[in-house]
């Protein structure tokens, strides 16, 4: 097993790859595990957002995280996405992730699209519910796609009452800002894991935030761990110079392509066999996929040639 806290580190997501007909590619994600291992990173989370988790079946799901529990193989910690409206069904995932090996969790706030949301209490009993079934730390995801506010008061309340929700993935705007008064307001030793997410686009202002770790796609963590780890030794002015590099590719990603990036520039890197999404998501168009491969070949990631 790895040695990594579950703290400081590059947690990128897998995305989930299929084949051209929409199946899932078993021995493709097996290659994704491989090339991500690779890149250095200190983890991998799976069945999230980027990975379509929510186009795929419940056994579906299942058989994902067996083989990627599996295929891992203890080389660095995996991170099952549970996320669920149903506090009982979320929970059943979690106990699911814990059995099969999985060493943390994460989920969203429970919603069902603008109108069906939990308030505070019903936040907290979800989470709460969740680590009693698994006994895991769990990374709570604050994104905009939820359409929950979560206030930074409620963090911290989460953080003290279900000490296992120690860990908050913060991308929503100002996300620097919401991260510094996260940490403040938490006090010493109490927010174990403040993170930045979105493909880390505000990365640099995060770490300056104090962030200790980031999410981002899997197309890129061999370029953005460098930037990470000279921040955090010291070392702002490289950290600095490297993201810039980076940075017009990491903007072209979120802003123009989102989970299609990573699978784009996996399939042109011989990493998986096929780009393919599943509908109602469609391929990204030739002229926006041709200028994401022009910005990655700048950037020559390991992704783009880890299976030629």
């Amino acid at each position: 097993m790895s040695s990594v806290s579950l703290a400081e580190g590059v947690y990128p997501i897998a995305p989930t790859p299929f084949l051209d007909n929409g199946d899932v590619d078993l021995p493709g994600m097996k290659r994704v595990i491989d090339c991500m291992i690779d890149q250095g990173v200190d983890g991998i989370c799976i069945l999230a957002n980027y990975s379509e988790q929510f186009l795929l079946s419940d056994d579906e799901r299942d058989a994902l995280l067996r083989l990627s529990v599996e295929h891992v193989a203890g080389r660095v910690p995996v991170i099952a996405t549970c996320s669920h409206f149903s506090t009982r069904l979320a929970a059943a995932r979690a106990k699911r992730a814990a059995e099969v090996g999985a060493q943390m969790l994460m989920l969203m706030p429970p919603y069902h699209g603008t109108g069906l949301r939990a308030d505070e209490k019903g936040m907290l009993e979800h989470f709460a519910a969740i680590a009693d079934a698994s006994r895991l730390p769990i990374v709570v995801q604050d994104a905009p796609l939820s359409g929950v506010a979560m206030s930074v008061s409620f963090l911290v309340r989460l953080a003290r009452e279900v000490p296992l929700a120690r860990w908050f993935k913060i991308e929503v705007p100002q996300a620097a800002a919401k991260l510094r008064a996260l940490i403040e307001a938490g006090g010493p030793g109490l927010i174990t894991g403040p993170w930045d997410g979105e493909e880390s686009i505000t990365l640099m202002a995060d770490l300056d935030a104090g962030a200790n770790g980031t999410m981002p796609s899997a197309m890129i963590p061999d370029l953005i761990k460098p930037v990470f780890a000279a921040f955090r030794a010291g070392r702002r002015d490289e950290a600095v110079a490297g993201y810039a590099r980076i940075l017009p590719l990491i903007n072209y990603e979120n802003r123009q392509c989102g989970l299609r990036a990573t699978k784009a520039v996996m399939a042109e890197g011989g990493v998986i066999r096929s780009e393919a999404v599943r509908h109602p998501l469609e391929k990204l168009h030739p002229a926006t996929r041709a200028g994401l491969i022009e910005l990655a070949r700048a950037a020559d990631p390991l992704a783009l040639r880890w299976g030629k």
